[in-house]
């Protein structure tokens, strides 16, 4: 018979947070109804164990990095911060998938600078609407924090304003969402103007209704004679702080739109130029940290950074290229995508992904060595689906898996069998490269009017255009001119109809 908790001992806390290298889906004492059993007891269903192994540890998350530079952030100052998250027992979350979440988590965390101590998932139904966890289990965490010595507590979900204060309250330390977590990588990682400025507005957009003010001392007073309590508008507290920063935050946000949506009438005009030259465009969209930028690199040899970690490349990065039979296409690199995307990003950066919606062709990289790569997938079809009505999701997709040489065998196979277009690749090695070029190059849009021209010399720009945008199929200099055999588009069989053969 299990022995009465003591609450004079503080030392002594749930048995499974003393147990760091138990894993959630290790243990043996958990059914797959998530009951616990103790086989000597003999007393069947216990809910106060069950209760107590709510929150566990995620075994090996412990990043400690030899070396940790301190570093000051736009909005937040990440150190040594302990991990926490919900798994809803729903009967669609299993056990394996908050554990990938959670690693995630801690990915997301590093990226930003941060030193990971500990992990904890509590299960439960649904989130508590006051502390997130439940008083309970926040106490425990408070009593974790403690004892790792970690300044700054990160909860794999998106907090609302009175349950940020109420943990943080329980907790005493600093609470920030996984919400949080990405806007600051964001803010770290983006380079131009107009990404600067897509990250400053989803900043603004998830600060403002947090905004929190400190009681009458943050009130302004009117003019006039107020010490007599005389004058018109002088009576009361005035404008508080907390009125005159979301006041200005407004401001500021209206004037970074304003900014965006004149970047992109710029990119709109660059789009349509190249659709007036019938330029083919090719969007390379995935999961952050599937390996765009190096695919980019190894098609165009574009030099574009790449690290292995989350969200490297922020700014999206278009490079012209060649097919085999001479047509140009260009190939636009895009922001990565992440699971539960926070909906302030995906706004802010519309107009960057709507690049991906007027393209031609979406390829869509897959990374093939993580655990549940069908779940990216369908992230990136999530979020795709909110841009423009879901135009992208209906254009031809190529999916490219790649770092086939850290994959799986059974992995690979099951991606092919579940996806109509698929091309097994790694970018590191070159391994499948040529095998998705040529994949790519027979989803472009081809010309379809057949046309036999004999093109004098003095029209040069004629045949440099139907090397730009036709399909040659044959070539012979006359002494009349250049004599040509090709498929093209109808603009520009509107300008050849007067040299036809």
């Amino acid at each position: 018979m299990s022995q009465p908790h003591d609450p004079a001992t503080p030392a002594r806390r749930s048995s499974v947070l003393d147990r760091r290298s138990e894993s959630l889906i290790d243990d043996p004492q958990l059914l797959e109804d998530g009951r616990v059993w103790d086989e000597d007891s003999g007393d069947g269903d216990q809910l106060d164990r069950e209760e107590r192994a709510a929150l566990r540890r995620v075994e090996g998350l412990s990043t400690e990095l030899e070396d940790v530079t301190e570093v000051e952030y736009r909005q937040l100052r990440l150190e040594r911060v302990v991990l926490a998250g919900v798994w809803a027992d729903d009967g669609q979350t299993t056990a394996d998938d908050a554990e990938v979440s959670m690693r995630e988590l801690a990915a997301l965390a590093e990226t930003a600078g941060s030193t990971v101590l500990d992990a904890l998932i509590q299960r439960r139904q649904k989130p508590d609407p006051a502390t997130y966890l439940g008083s309970g289990k926040a106490k425990e965490l408070r009593d974790v924090v403690a004892a790792e010595g970690a300044d700054t507590v990160i909860v794999d979900g998106e907090l609302g304003p009175s349950q940020r204060r109420a943990l943080e309250d329980v907790v005493k330390v600093k609470v920030i969402d996984r919400t949080a977590l990405i806007l600051d990588i964001f803010a770290q990682h983006a380079k131009s103007r107009e990404g600067r400025a897509q990250v400053e507005l989803a900043q603004l957009q998830y600060l403002l209704p947090r905004l929190r003010g400190w009681g009458e001392s943050m009130s302004r007073q009117a003019g006039g004679r107020v010490a007599g309590g005389e004058g018109i508008g002088s009576r009361g507290p005035g404008e508080t702080k907390i009125e005159l920063d979301r006041r200005r935050i407004n401001t500021r946000i209206a004037k970074l739109r304003r900014d965006i949506t004149a970047m992109k009438t710029v990119r709109d005009t660059k789009r349509s130029s190249r659709r007036a030259h019938k330029v083919s465009s090719v969007a390379i969209v995935g999961y952050t940290n599937a390996g765009k930028s190096s695919i980019l690199n190894r098609l165009t040899g574009a030099g574009v950074l790449v690290q292995n970690q989350l969200f490297a490349t922020l700014d999206p990065t278009v490079r012209r290229t060649e097919a085999a039979d001479g047509r140009g296409y260009t190939l636009t690199d895009t922001v990565g995508f992440v699971r539960h995307l926070p909906t302030q990003l995906v706004e802010a950066f519309r107009s960057t992904l709507e690049e991906a919606a007027q393209a031609d062709v979406l390829l869509h990289v897959v990374d093939g060595s993580h655990p549940d790569p069908e779940s990216q997938v369908s992230a990136v079809h999530t979020v795709l689906a909110e841009v423009e009505d879901g135009a992208a999701l209906r254009l031809p997709e190529l999916i490219a898996v790649n770092k086939a040489d850290l994959a799986e065998p059974e992995v690979l196979d099951r991606l092919r069998a579940a996806y109509p277009r698929v091309v097994v690749v790694s970018a590191r090695t070159g391994e499948g490269i040529p095998g998705l070029v040529e994949a790519l190059e027979a989803l472009l849009p081809r010309p379809h009017i057949l046309v036999d021209v004999l093109v004098p010399y003095s029209r040069g720009d004629l045949v440099a255009r139907l090397h730009d945008e036709a399909e040659i199929l044959t070539e012979e200099h006359t002494p009349e001119g250049t004599r040509m055999s090709a498929k093209v588009e109808e603009d520009l069989h509107g300008h050849l109809e007067a040299f036809a053969v």
